[in-house]
């Protein structure tokens, strides 16, 4: 099942991309990112409210309402790069190397989670670095 959610956040993903070079043409990417926040803030507590899932809000711990900061911090940061490099760059260089974010990720997993580094988690981080570089080389 997790594999089917993958797939659509992969897709939509992709149509950001799309959809943000064209957004962000003749405005600041800061300004494009912010009415993209707003967007995303209706959409997601509309879901949670349809769902009732705002009463779980009270059974957060302190650990959870830390790294749920840190992670909307790195989202909200990683949001204004990636607008701003979408801005001026390639929708294919950015769309890439954007996607290191994978890589990087079985990094800090292993690091930090003690993941098994499998041969073909560690060829797969392999070919998406190698496939990033290649696409990022004028």
């Amino acid at each position: 099942m997790w594999l089917y959610y993958a797939i659509l956040s992969a897709l939509f993903a992709a149509f950001t991309a799309i959809f943000a070079k064209i957004g962000v043409s003749n405005i600041s990417s800061n300004l494009a990112t912010g009415i993209r926040t707003v967007i995303i803030l209706v959409l997601v507590w509309s879901v949670v409210f349809i769902k009732g899932e705002f009463k779980g809000i009270g059974s957060l711990s302190k650990i959870n309402i830390i790294f749920l900061i840190l992670s909307g911090i790195a989202t909200g940061l990683s949001w204004l790069f990636y607008f701003k490099a979408l801005q001026i760059g390639k929708i294919s260089q950015v769309a890439a190397v954007d996607k290191l974010s994978v890589a990087i990720a079985i990094i800090f997993a292993v690091l930090f989670f003690k993941e098994t580094l499998t041969l073909k988690t560690a060829v797969g981080a392999l070919l998406i670095i190698g496939g990033t570089i290649v696409l990022a080389l004028k």
